[in-house]
């Protein structure tokens, strides 16, 4: 079950999540789930970026809880 939501986590950030980050010159990458706790990194312009705690809870976050109810929570590496 967790393979599982692990895909379908990574297919969203592809899908969903990096096309408007890349608008940006960034994107993140997943890292880990466990327990309905994601953990990504950002790479590219987000991972200096002073608003990347904003795009973490008012975009990269909501997305994943809606396209995968499992999730939880999500972290920054």
């Amino acid at each position: 079950m967790s393979q599982e939501i692990q895909e379908k986590i990574k297919q969203v950030i592809k899908e969903d999540i990096n096309p408007y980050l890349d608008l940006h010159q960034g994107g993140c990458e997943f890292v880990s789930y466990e327990d309905g706790i994601v953990t990504i990194s950002l790479h590219g312009g987000c991972s200096g970026c002073p608003s990347s705690q904003i795009t973490l809870f008012n975009g990269i976050t909501p997305i994943l809880k809606e396209k995968v109810p499992e999730v939880k929570e999500v972290l920054l590496d």
